[in-house]
């Protein structure tokens, strides 16, 4: 990913985001029709915990992103894990029916930027999105579905997902704030010094990859929220390292709990084995499942069964 321009939109349309925005909780939208449920989606059995997956566009080339093969390729490791039973997933290309959303016992989102905010009819998908939170559902999102546009924001640069998940990478477009997307030959990502359940079983790595700097988390310094933790840093950018939040979690006043995650960039990364369990653990702990003292453990995925366009 690299950071892109605005997108044209009417001084109507930036009007009525920006009320949508600052009237979320609550809000119930126009109606709109939603789009048709796309995608890998099984039956759960009785007593499992559901997480929905929703895969929103990309124009990324091969190789990079593969949102929908990340997608199952997330739903297969979920389902699969060694040492955690009943977890059902359902992947869906666009935005889910109201039977998934109101099964989810967290939704994840992997797509470029925010993919709430990009599918048809945004308001009423932040909406229905809204509806989740409140009571109290999970919400991950993976590399640059943590983004949002300057369309998407007000000027201060508040949108729901800062509080939903403690924070966002704010593209260049955005008027408060600028996050930066670079790739890094070797990027290290360090465990956060905290006894968090996200941070259990993963070490140190070093990879190829873009993780995002300078992500925004709120306009008090861009401090995380009190209920916000840090769990992964890297030293960033290499000719004037900070130690910068790659991987971030909330608790949230709704009982929700929010994941955020800027990795990976490459699908190839998925591979690893540190990565893939920070960002699982992630996602199970957003679900309010209580993640293994070990971390979550996975069988190394080939990557060419999940039908990318690249490895």
């Amino acid at each position: 990913m690299t950071n892109q321009p605005n997108r044209p939109a009417s001084e109507s349309t930036h009007a009525s985001r920006r009320r949508f925005i600052q009237t979320t909780s609550g809000l119930v939208a126009a109606s709109a029709a939603v789009s048709p449920v796309h995608g890998w989606s099984n039956e759960s059995a009785d007593g499992s915990t559901r997480v929905l997956i929703v895969v929103g566009p990309s124009s990324h080339p091969p190789g990079t992103h593969e949102v929908a093969a990340g997608g199952r390729l997330m739903k297969h490791a979920l389902e699969q894990i060694e040492n955690l039973s009943g977890i059902q997933a359902d992947v869906v290309e666009g935005w889910p029916e109201r039977s998934l959303r109101d099964a989810a016992s967290t939704v994840v989102f992997i797509g470029d930027l925010f993919p709430p905010n990009r599918l048809p009819n945004p308001q009423q998908n932040l909406a229905d999105l809204d509806e989740m939170m409140q009571r109290g559902v999970g919400i991950a999102c993976i590399h640059y579905a943590t983004g949002l546009l300057g369309d998407d924001v007000t000027p201060d640069g508040d949108h729901p997902l800062l509080r939903w998940m403690g924070g966002y990478f704010a593209n260049r477009s955005c008027p408060h704030h600028e996050s930066f997307a670079r790739v890094f030959p070797k990027a290290t990502i360090t465990p956060a010094e905290t006894d968090h359940p996200v941070t259990r079983g993963w070490k140190e790595f070093t990879l190829r990859d873009e993780p995002y700097f300078n992500n925004y988390f709120g306009a008090e310094g861009n401090q995380l929220a009190p209920k916000a933790t840090v769990l992964a840093t890297s030293m960033l950018p290499p000719e004037a390292p900070k130690r910068e939040t790659v991987a971030w979690c909330i608790e949230r006043e709704d009982t929700g709990r929010g994941f955020g995650v800027v990795m990976p960039h490459y699908y190839k990364n998925w591979r690893d084995e540190d990565l893939r369990r920070l960002i699982l653990n992630g996602i199970v702990w957003s679900a309010k499942i209580d993640v293994p003292a070990g971390g979550v453990k996975t069988d190394s995925p080939n990557l060419a069964d999940f039908d990318p366009k690249s490895v």
